[in-house]
């Protein structure tokens, strides 16, 4: 209904788990790499949780959307089902269909799913069960649960399962009866909601997806989104899609704070105070007392008292002074950094291919000639290669190499701009000059584009695989053995074998990266960055990396 009114495409704020609306905030892209980690991991649980409406089944779908092609995974969404309703769930789910099982015998059932996880595991597949509302489970499918994580060779286990729930499931898994079960979960993770600033960039972020080019939440409405929602992405949406309703019903084209506030009412069913009105009440509450007490000492008992006093004493109790209202001193404020926004327009002239190639080129200590040809072709006759893909923040952090962004503004202009450095919640970027910017408002201006440059070893780049020989694989071979320390990492093996899948696991697994064994571009960048020279230009330093991945 609203849709052209406000230039949007499709309704950003529909609560059903859409994968290309999915915010990753940093909880949730941490959230989403342990679960990307689990998935290529062998063995155990993973547990998820989180309250309603933190974005848990988002999650999962984004997980679906990213899962290795070796993965076969089995989604169960309703887990309100006995321990052979369960069983029989899951061989639907791997399509192995048990007909023969008509009884529900258990036995069966795990013979069956046995035989196909020994079957995938001989094939070089993974197997992975994601269970959503898992608390809900009850305890003896719980037992069950444990019990497939048995079926196991003598190296690994043949299923890795992750369990998907909300708080109640930590509970649930604290009991006495159900200590084996916690006992074999490896990873826990729960999802927090957004914070004010995420809840603001989360609220662009779904406009922006479905087709806006200008803000339709001012900075005050924002503000009363995550008041009112606390942060919660299913409040937010259902809250923002009644006050976009609100607004079109106005003719405004804006969202005005107060309309936020009306379409909170209309989700809670009850009244909502602007946010100014409580500390506004309980100043007039302070100026009422202060002029109570003033009325009092003038007009009341209490200074005769007083002076009653002084004079059994002997001593002088001076009369309090008139009281005036009491105005706190304002607390101090930290110079506000000037908006990316702002930043971007004063050097909009300067903001351009040309320059942000010069600038990334000399990172490099290579040369750009505007109006020759492209970069990345100047590049490459200069012995380095465009990596230009959509990603992530998060995906930037693990090549840890400068790149260029593509930044958009509310008008719809692009900017070409170069992210030189990136700490935890900061980015570095080249304009004119370095400037620092939150995580937060940058993703506010870019949605995913990238160009970064890196030094390969051949020109022939292409992705490494068990079964290879050559060249490239020996020298991958000796890459792997300097990153694992090795004195000399000067392998004469240029055999792609069981042994170099394992090294590279090894480093995609350390690194975060997607654990299939195969030496892709994105692991070979990886891999580079760690070995860099010390002259070479990184993101963060090989050590700062380190700890933020260990951290993580």
């Amino acid at each position: 209904m609203y849709l052209g009114s406000f230039g949007l495409a499709e309704k950003p704020f529909a609560i059903t788990p859409d994968p290309r609306y999915l915010y990753l905030s940093a909880r949730h892209a941490d959230a989403l790499a342990h679960l990307v980690y689990g998935i290529n991991e062998a063995g155990g649980f993973i547990q998820l949780t989180g309250e309603v409406g933190t974005g848990k089944t988002t999650t999962i779908r984004s997980l679906l959307a990213r899962a290795p092609k070796n993965a076969e995974i089995a989604l169960i969404l309703n887990p309100r089902l006995s321990a052979s309703e369960f069983l029989r769930s899951l061989c639907e789910e791997l399509g192995l269909g048990p007909a023969d099982s008509d009884d529900g015998d258990t036995k069966e059932l795990v013979d069956l799913l046995n035989r196909h996880l020994l079957r995938m595991h001989a094939q070089g597949r993974r197997v992975v069960l994601i269970v959503d509302e898992a608390q809900n489970l009850a305890p003896e499918v719980l037992e069950q649960i444990r019990l497939l994580t048995n079926l196991e060779t003598e190296t690994q286990k043949l299923l890795q399962i992750i369990l998907i729930g909300q708080p109640e499931l930590r509970k649930l898994l604290a009991r006495e009866d159900l200590r084996q079960l916690a006992q074999r979960i490896t990873g826990r993770y729960h999802l927090d909601p957004l914070s004010r600033e995420e809840t603001a960039a989360y609220v662009r972020h779904r406009l922006r997806v479905a087709g806006a080019t200008a803000d339709i939440f001012g900075r005050w409405a924002l503000r009363e989104v995550y008041r009112i929602s606390r942060g919660i992405p299913r409040v937010i949406n259902i809250v923002c899609d009644r006050a976009l309703l609100g607004a079109y019903t106005q003719d405004l084209h804006q969202v005005p704070a107060a309309l936020v506030r009306r379409a909170g009412a209309e989700v809670f069913d009850r009244q909502l105070a602007p946010r100014w009105l409580a500390p506004l009440a309980g100043t007039l509450a302070l100026l009422v007392l202060a002029g109570s007490a003033v009325l009092l000492w003038h007009y009341g008992p209490l200074r005769g008292v007083a002076a009653s006093h002084s004079d059994k004493a002997g001593s002088t109790v001076a009369p309090l002074p008139p009281a005036a209202a009491v105005v706190p001193a304002p607390a101090a404020r930290a110079a506000a950094a000037p908006k990316l926004a702002a930043l971007l327009a004063q050097n909009r002239a300067a903001l351009d291919n040309d320059t942000a190639f010069t600038h990334l080129l000399g990172l490099w200590k290579a040369r750009y000639t505007p109006g020759k040809t492209d970069g990345c072709t100047q590049a490459m006759t200069q012995g380095l290669q465009c990596v230009t893909q959509r990603g992530s923040l998060a995906q930037l952090r693990l090549l840890n190499r400068p790149a260029i962004l593509l930044l958009s503004d509310d008008t719809g202009m692009s900017y070409p701009v170069v992210l030189q450095g990136l700490r935890d919640d900061v980015a570095q970027l080249q304009l004119g000059e370095p400037v620092s910017v939150g995580i937060a408002e940058l993703t506010r201006y870019w949605f995913g584009d990238f160009i970064l440059l890196w030094r390969p070893p051949a020109k022939d780049v292409r992705d490494l695989s068990a079964g290879m020989r050559g060249a490239q694989v020996q020298r991958l071979r000796s890459q792997l053995e300097r990153w694992q320390g090795s004195a000399d990492g000067a392998s004469t093996d240029d055999e792609f074998d069981g042994d170099l899948v394992k090294m590279v696991e090894q480093f995609q697994r350390a690194n975060r990266l997607t654990v299939d064994g195969i030496a892709g571009i994105d692991t070979q960048v990886a891999l580079d960055a760690a070995l860099a020279a010390p002259d070479s230009p990184l993101l963060q330093s090989t050590a700062a990396q380190q700890a933020s991945t260990r951290g993580s």
